[in-house]
């Protein structure tokens, strides 16, 4: 386990390779599983000030199951996106080459919204797991990022770089650099 601040971080986000291979996987992660993505209580209030200007982004079936379950479902205590019909996130629009995306990063991208999309999505294969004291941070593996696994030893680019962009925005740059240097420090 690696420490930094107020987290503890697997072994396995440095040492494991990883690329997003969306060409081969589809956005498999925005379909496959038992639930949305969680969302953190914080950003509630971020889906409730951009969901109009979200709206024309996302697909009938999607808006049709927020209507019905809201723009996020809490369950034991927890908050996670709706999803359609038991399967792919409510957000999560199929473009042109039958690859999900996410309809707020959408409009993200396009300037509409100032919230990229949930930590949660963004940080993904990272999940985090919150303890009184610190967080966990661990390596989520799966079958459906095989294709991601095998890209990233090709390129030799490690999950804590390929991540770098979501744990700055989830923990700091600050934050960031501690944990380069510490992986760095392990190396020599």
């Amino acid at each position: 386990m690696i420490p930094v601040g107020h987290t503890m971080i697997s072994d396995d986000v440095a040492d494991k390779f990883f690329i997003c291979d969306l060409n081969k996987c589809k956005g498999a992660c925005c379909v496959e599983g038992d639930a949305g993505a969680p969302l953190e209580s914080e950003e509630l209030p971020f889906l409730v000030e951009i969901f109009e200007k979200v709206k024309p982004y996302l697909s009938k079936e999607g808006l049709q199951a927020i209507e019905e379950q809201g723009l996020f479902i809490e369950r034991d205590g927890e908050y996670e996106t709706p999803i359609i019909a038991g399967r792919e996130c409510a957000y999560a629009v199929y473009d042109k080459k039958g690859i999900l995306k996410c309809g707020i990063e959408m409009a993200y991208n396009d300037g509409a919204v100032n919230f990229r999309k949930p930590i949660s999505c963004h940080l993904y294969p990272i999940r985090i797991t919150k303890y009184d004291h610190y967080d966990a941070i661990n390596y989520e593996r799966w079958h459906i990022c095989n294709c991601a696994v095998k890209k990233g030893n090709e390129a030799g680019v490690e999950l804590y770089k390929f991540l770098k962009d979501p744990l700055i925005r989830k923990y700091g740059e600050v934050w960031y650099a501690e944990l380069v240097s510490y992986i760095e420090s392990r190396k020599d």
